[in-house]
């Protein structure tokens, strides 16, 4: 496919992709960002929201609670805390994400940013039609 990338998307529990695409939109911690081929060398830390990548076969989305994104010309590479594919979250796994953030808010030194990752989760409801 030209004018592709490769992406990988890991999290601690499985693999979710590994597939070339044109382009991956990423909810980057400093702003959202779109890599595509011939991307800048980056290292982006991720807020919780939805990855999603386009390709040959269409869009497909996932749901990101944090984590890491490495982009290269030629690949991006998603190292996620939580990632689950957009067609298979449902409202209960969504309020489980919404309650573990609230629980880590409630121990973080930083509460700032602990209120930050709840507000963008509750955005990501929004955003999800949930």
């Amino acid at each position: 496919m030209a004018g592709s990338v490769q992406f990988d998307l890991v999290s601690p529990e499985r693999r979710l992709a590994s597939v070339k695409a044109t382009e991956v939109q990423i909810p980057g911690a400093m702003g959202d960002l779109t890599a595509m081929e011939g991307h800048a060398p980056t290292i982006t830390t991720l807020r919780p929201g939805v990855l999603r990548v386009i390709g040959v076969d269409g869009t497909k989305a996932y749901v990101v609670t944090g984590g890491f994104a490495e982009i290269s010309a030629t690949s991006v590479s998603v190292l996620a805390e939580r990632a689950v594919p957009l067609e298979e979250l449902t409202p209960a796994t969504l309020d489980a994400l919404v309650a573990d953030a609230c629980e880590a808010a409630a121990v973080n030194s930083d509460k700032d940013a602990a209120d930050k990752t709840v507000a963008d989760l509750n955005a990501m409801r929004l955003s999800a039609g949930l």
